[in-house]
């Protein structure tokens, strides 16, 4: 499929005009979408897709305990690589670190 192109003065192009069946499909992937640090930190470095987050945010335990409003020794449980939190508690943790659900899941 082309899509329409609007230039600036000197040519360059500046915006692409898509359909918006397509803008919607293509802009719902970056709310999901994951750093490609994060991947490679849970790939990489054995860590939990938690964990990766939190480091990659330059968050620390206690910071998200805190948001949490649980204690960082019950968020280290959480983190750990034998846990398999439930779906309520992955959800305080997304939003304790500003993401989506989606994202922790990979």
């Amino acid at each position: 499929m082309s899509y329409q192109t609007i230039k600036d003065a000197s040519g360059a192009i500046q915006y692409v005009v898509v359909p918006y069946a397509d803008f919607l499909r293509l802009s719902s992937r970056v709310d999901t979408a994951v750093p490609n640090e994060v991947v490679e930190r849970v790939i990489m470095g054995k860590l939990t897709p938690i964990r990766a987050w939190r480091e990659h945010l330059g968050l620390t335990q206690s910071e998200v305990a805190a948001r949490m409003e649980i204690s960082q020794a019950a968020l280290a449980q959480v983190e750990a690589p034998e846990a398999r939190p439930r779906k309520t508690t992955l959800r305080r943790v997304a939003q304790a670190l500003g993401i989506r659900l989606e994202q922790l899941d990979f």
